[in-house]
């Protein structure tokens, strides 16, 4: 069949960017059956009927882009600002403890709660599991193998009832961080993290943690979040979201920001500009500056130094923030403060590990009440024809 070319058909080329695939893909598709092709009059080209291209991408998008409409009510990122049920993050993590924040991202209340509990028996658990990580491992490594661990030996993890989530991610986050090497103490979950992370006894600022895990409890759909709710949404226990969204966390895109922004900060703290120099020459992005969400300013940096003021390193991140065309993100900000009292190298990775569980399981409840399994995207064959 020969059609003249008129606006009512698109060519391969136009069709390959209304759809955004590659060429290869529209003839996929034309021997499926999802498209027509048709011949142009006196040309060997194919056209094809605007209607079915256009019908075909809202097909598309409906299997393909349900990660972008997931309706949420638990963090907003508006005009440079976080909120968290409406809250704004920055407010909260000077007037309330991690426990509380987390409950309200759990259950839409915000009220006075007590510490995580840490059944000596699991702690027991999750510390013989982390001990069996070599030497070289991570704390983040410890908290993947735990929490496996963990999930393995809680007989009713499927119940997915809200309270039984709840009641759950309550525990686990109380015996993740009491099962850390270290000190145990009692209090807020960041009095508990503070001996984990540092032996600097002198000044301790435990809040300054629990501003820390408040801050970094939940950022919109970060691909780690998004990694979560596809897992809850296949009905996976509390457990296996949390590995699915420390899995994603492990990537050096994502969780391991904070440590290029340490390593970074560490050779500053030597020579700002020489550092700073080296970074540029690289080529790569200077850790710890801009956002790919945020334009002028990462609320969560400027409210984590405000607890930093005074501390040595602040002279030196200001020399930097002068020098650097992009505003700090809470990259640096963290790295401060691993500098500031003494935390280990790893110790970014860990803090974000373990506040963002409190977010993957406030997901996890949404997607709990959605229907299963609705991230089943339709793939596009590219490959070779079938005989």
């Amino acid at each position: 069949m020969t059609q003249q070319r008129d606006e009512n058909y698109l060519t391969t080329a136009e069709v390959a960017r209304r759809l955004n695939v590659k060429p290869e893909t529209i003839y996929a598709y034309v021997s499926r059956g999802q498209l027509t092709s048709v011949r142009a009059r006196g040309q060997r080209s194919s056209l094809f009927a605007a209607a079915d291209v256009e019908r075909l991408a809202s097909r598309s998008v409906e299997h393909t882009g349900v990660v972008e409409r997931i309706e949420t009510e638990l963090s907003l990122l508006q005009d440079d600002e976080l909120y968290y049920r409406g809250r704004p993050a920055r407010e909260l993590a000077t007037t309330s403890t991690v426990e509380s924040v987390a409950h309200l991202l759990w259950t839409g209340e915000l009220a006075e709660q007590d510490p995580f509990p840490a059944p000596p028996a699991q702690v027991e658990l999750a510390s013989a599991a982390m001990a069996v990580a070599p030497p070289t491992a991570r704390m983040t490594d410890q908290l993947r193998i735990a929490v496996a661990v963990l999930g393995a030996g809680d007989p009713l993890r499927f119940d997915l009832a809200p309270e039984s989530v709840v009641a759950a991610a309550s525990r686990l986050l109380g015996v993740l961080v009491d099962a850390l090497p270290g000190e145990t103490t009692q209090g807020t979950l960041g009095t508990r993290l503070w001996p984990k992370l540092t032996t600097q006894a002198s000044h301790p600022k435990p809040a300054s943690l629990d501003a820390v895990l408040i801050l970094l409890a939940d950022h919109g759909l970060a691909v780690s979040t998004i990694a979560a709710r596809v897992a809850a949404s296949a009905r996976a226990n509390l457990y296996s979201v949390v590995s699915a969204g420390l899995g994603a966390l492990d990537g050096h895109y994502h969780g391991a920001a904070t440590t290029l922004a340490y390593k970074f900060l560490d050779r500053a703290l030597q020579d700002p500009v020489e550092a700073l120099s080296d970074q540029l020459r690289s080529g790569e992005p200077v850790p710890g500056f801009g956002h790919r969400i945020y334009q002028q300013r990462d609320p969560r940096a400027e409210a984590l130094f405000e607890l930093l003021a005074n501390e040595p390193v602040e002279a030196t991140v200001r020399e930097l923030i002068d020098k650097v065309p992009a505003f700090p993100n809470s990259d640096l900000a963290i790295a401060a403060m691993m500098h500031a009292y003494g935390f280990r190298p790893d110790a970014g990775e860990a803090l974000f590990a373990i506040a963002r569980i409190i977010g993957w399981t406030a997901h996890a409840l949404e997607e709990y009440a959605e229907p299963g399994l609705r991230f089943r995207t339709a793939g596009i064959y590219t490959g070779p024809p079938v005989d």
